[in-house]
C-alpha cells in the first residue's frame, strides 16, 4: 500500500510540472532562455520534449516501471544540474517554470530537485503488492479528500487574486457624459426639491426607476448615505416625477446629479453601484474645492 501511494503522489508531481507548463505555454517557453536554449523552434521542440518526458515517465511510474523510477530520478537531477549551472552564470531569481510560471532559479530549487530524485530512487525498494477492494476504496477516498483541499485552497487563491485585483482597479467611476443631464456648472431649479442642504455640504439627487431590479437593489446604499452630515439625498421616481426628467433631461436610471446649496450641477452620471455612486459625490467635492481654490 504504501509503495502504491508513493507511486502515486510522485507521478502526479511529473504530471503536475507537465500540466503547468501547458497551462502556460509562453511563459515557460520564454523561461528555457535561461537555460542558453534560444530559437522559437529550438524552444518549442525542448517545451515539447520536457512535456513528453514528465508525462510519460509519470504514466509508467504510476503504473509500477522500477525503471521508469530510476530514469524519473535521473532526469531530476539533470535538471537540478542545470538550474546549478545557472545559478553560477549569475542567472538566480530567473524564471525556470519548472513548477509554473512562477518558479525561479535557486538554491531552493535545486534542493526540491534533488530532493524529489532521492524519492524516486528510493521508489523500487518500497514494498509493492496488488491492493485488496476495501484498500482501493480508501486510496480512493483519501485522493478524493486530498483533491478537495487543493480545490478548496485554488478557490481561495482565487478569491484572493480577485479581491487584491478589485483593490488594484478601485470602485470604478460613474459615467458623465457631457450631452446628458444638465451640463456641469448650470442653475437648476433642483436644490429646494432635496431636504436642507448644509452650506459647506452636497446636495445629491437620485433618480430611480421604479421597475428597475438595478434601481431596487440599490436602494438600501442610497438610504445609507442619508446618514452623511455633509449630504443631503433625494429619490425621484420616473413615473412620479416624470416633469422633472423631462426638464433635467435625464436620460436613463439610475442616474445621479450632485449639486451645491444653490444649485449649480458640481457632478453627474449613470452609476450601478455604490462605488460609483460615491464617485459623483467624490467628483463634484474635488470641483467645489477647485472653484472655491480659484476664488481665494
Amino acid at each position: 500500500m504504501v509503495g502504491l501511494v508513493a507511486r502515486l503522489v510522485l507521478g502526479a508531481v511529473l504530471a503536475g510540472s507537465a500540466v503547468l507548463k501547458l497551462a502556460s505555454p509562453e511563459s515557460s517557453r520564454a523561461a528555457l532562455a535561461t537555460f542558453d536554449i534560444y530559437g522559437e523552434r529550438l524552444r518549442w521542440a525542448a517545451w515539447v520534449l520536457l512535456i513528453a518526458v514528465e508525462l510519460g515517465l509519470a504514466a509508467e511510474v504510476i503504473a509500477g516501471s522500477g525503471g521508469a523510477a530510476w530514469l524519473a530520478a535521473g532526469f531530476l537531477v539533470l535538471l537540478a544540474a542545470a538550474l546549478l549551472g545557472a545559478i553560477l552564470r549569475g542567472r538566480a531569481g530567473a524564471p525556470c517554470a519548472c513548477f509554473g510560471a512562477r518558479s525561479v532559479v535557486g538554491w531552493s530549487s535545486v534542493g526540491r530537485n534533488l530532493a524529489l530524485a532521492a524519492c524516486f530512487a528510493a521508489l523500487p525498494f518500497l514494498p509493492q503488492h496488488n491492493p485488496s477492494t476495501g484498500e482501493w476504496l480508501a486510496l480512493g477516498l483519501v485522493i478524493a479528500l486530498l483533491a478537495c483541499a487543493a480545490l478548496g485552497m485554488a478557490v481561495l487563491a482565487l478569491a484572493r487574486e480577485v479581491g487584491m485585483l478589485r483593490l488594484r482597479l478601485g470602485p470604478g467611476s460613474a459615467m458623465e457624459i457631457p450631452v446628458e443631464g444638465p451640463p456641469v456648472g448650470s442653475r437648476v431649479e433642483l436644490a429646494d426639491r432635496l431636504p436642507d442642504v448644509p452650506p459647506a455640504g452636497i446636495g445629491l439627487a437620485v433618480f430611480m426607476s421604479h421597475g428597475s431590479h438595478v434601481s431596487y437593489g440599490l436602494e438600501p446604499a442610497i438610504d445609507a448615505l442619508r446618514g452623511e452630515p455633509d449630504v443631503a439625498v433625494e429619490r425621484f421616481d420616473e413615473v412620479a416625477d416624470a416633469e422633472l426628467w423631462g426638464e433635467l433631461e435625464i436620460p436613463w436610471s439610475p442616474y445621479a446629479i450632485a449639486l451645491d446649496s444653490g444649485g449649480v450641477v458640481l457632478a453627474k452620471g449613470t452609476f450601478n453601484n455604490l462605488g460609483q455612486l460615491e464617485s459623483v459625490l467624490a467628483t463634484a467635492g474635488r470641483r467645489r474645492a477647485s472653484i472655491e481654490a480659484r476664488l481665494n
